[in-house]
């Protein structure tokens, strides 16, 4: 039994204070449900943001914002991308609500109505969502299991985006909800297509912060002037510090085209984050790396955890180990539970998972015998609502053996 030391903010969890505030994880599920579902983690704040934030209410200081040196929000976006061997460029950095939002409006402005976009699938159930709404179509790009992990190529990707009218690429890195943190020659050749295809690449780096090692992240748009110039890099402070809730993001606008045809729309058009979200941003940014180390050490645990629980499965429950997030992408097929996992744990084990199917939804791939895991939280609930999993597939095979 794995039993990693962790730091003690990360050891134990709330449970009452989740069930009764206003986050949606705890407080839409009944009392005796446990919830492993959207991808909210249980733990608190960084004691760097717990300050600011108590700093700002402090001084009141809500007033209109000025900032005679720039956003501070985007100063720390660019200071944490130059870490990553990336220099965004000047005056090209906008600071928007959340990653949906910047989807929306980079769907709106950078493609045409019935434009194909292409991305990987499973992936973030919104994101297909907005895809479809705005009138666009999906050109899914299917995963694949491997025994060395899950695999997105296949043969002439390119022509199949060409025939299929694709003039955008989304990209999930690290990507939600398999895990997969893509290869330097991954993103290489995804750079080849777009430069070929002149497609704008939508890079959503919002798990870059929860990579495992050895694996790095590598910001798309740092591959080549070429990437650079066509790609919108999108992340936020929200997944890797819990912030989900006080709504800040980022959008660096690559391309010259998009960015232009943004600055011709009124500024009030985008809506502007609070000065809560953007303290709260720069906090996590700048003050919150040691906060940020004890989280990625419990996480790595909750892994193993996980992992063990697989290996040891009696019920032919699968998986690859995620590279980066702390989302577990969990394969049911081979089990009595198959058809529909999600349904079957929340209705007989009383544990909410995210269902699978949701996860291709508007295309023609089907997922509907996965469910993801969220592991963000303590030792105990998570060994809790995988004994409650054991249980469940224990029973449903017995009765099939009946």
């Amino acid at each position: 039994m794995i039993s990693a030391a962790s730091d003690p903010g990360f050891e134990r969890i709330d449970e009452q204070r989740l069930r009764s505030g206003w986050g949606v994880k705890w407080g839409a599920v009944d009392p005796d449900v446990l919830p492993a579902w959207v991808a909210d983690m249980d733990f608190g704040i960084a004691p760097p943001i717990r300050s600011a934030l108590n700093q700002t209410l402090s001084d009141e200081d809500f007033g209109y914002p000025f900032w005679p040196d720039g956003d501070p929000v985007v100063r720390a976006f660019e200071r944490r991308m130059q870490s990553l061997d990336w220099n965004p460029l000047p005056n090209r950095t906008r600071v928007y609500s959340d990653l949906i939002q910047v989807l929306q409006v980079m769907i709106e402005h950078a493609t045409e109505p019935g434009d194909g976009i292409a991305l990987h699938v499973p992936n973030y159930p919104p994101f297909l969502a907005t895809i479809q709404r705005s009138g666009r179509r999906i050109i899914p790009i299917p995963a694949r299991s491997e025994p060395e992990g899950w695999r997105f190529d296949e043969p002439d990707l390119e022509g199949r985006l060409e025939a299929g009218g694709c003039r955008m690429l989304l990209l999930v890195n690290p990507h939600n909800p398999t895990g997969r943190v893509f290869r330097r020659a991954e993103l290489d050749e995804y750079a080849r297509i777009a430069e070929r295809l002149d497609l704008i690449v939508v890079s959503d780096e919002i798990h870059s912060d929860l990579v495992y090692a050895p694996h790095r992240h590598v910001p798309f748009a740092s591959l080549s002037d070429d990437a650079a110039a066509r790609t919108i890099t999108t992340t936020s402070a929200t997944k890797a510090f819990n912030l989900a809730g006080l709504r800040c993001a980022v959008a660096h606008i690559g391309s010259a085209e998009v960015a232009e045809r943004l600055h011709q729309e009124p500024l009030d058009y985008f809506g502007q984050p609070s000065i809560l979200s953007r303290v709260a941003t720069c906090a996590a940014w700048n003050n919150s790396a040691d906060w940020l180390a004890g989280l990625r050490r419990r996480l790595a645990a909750n892994r193993d955890i996980v992992a063990e629980w697989v290996a040891e499965s009696r019920h032919s429950v699968s998986w690859n180990r995620p590279e980066g997030t702390y989302l577990a992408w969990l394969d049911f097929t081979g089990t009595p539970i198959g058809d529909d996992p999600a349904s079957a744990l929340l209705e007989q084990a009383r544990v909410l998972l995210s269902a699978g199917a949701e996860f291709s939804e508007h295309t023609h791939l089907g997922t509907a015998s996965y469910a993801r895991l969220n592991f963000a939280t303590s030792e105990d609930v998570l060994r809790r609502l995988l004994a409650r999993i054991d249980g469940v597939l224990d029973e449903a095979a017995g009765d099939a053996r009946r």
